[in-house]
């Protein structure tokens, strides 16, 4: 990927981690659907199709999402 892509891609999820905050801060998504739309994008990366090159790049994406899942990093917990 090069380096706007890496960037591009960096910013994106910073943005979108800081939009899951807000919105469980500001009590329009509880917790438990935060953790859903997460589970759900890993879900549609561990499933998709494509070529081997393709594939890494979902298993990849997968296991990004799954850490922040893991880490609490998109949901303050108590």
């Amino acid at each position: 990927m090069s380096d706007h892509g890496t960037h591009s891609g960096i910013a994106a999820l910073s943005i979108c981690e800081s939009l899951l905050l807000a919105l469980n801060d500001a009590q329009i998504l509880p917790e438990s659907e935060i953790m859903g739309v997460l589970k759900d994008a890993a879900a549609s990366h561990e499933n998709a199709k494509g070529t081997e090159s393709d594939l890494a790049t979902h298993r990849a994406v997968a296991a990004l999402i799954n850490r922040i899942i893991a880490s609490g990093n998109s949901v303050r917990r108590p």
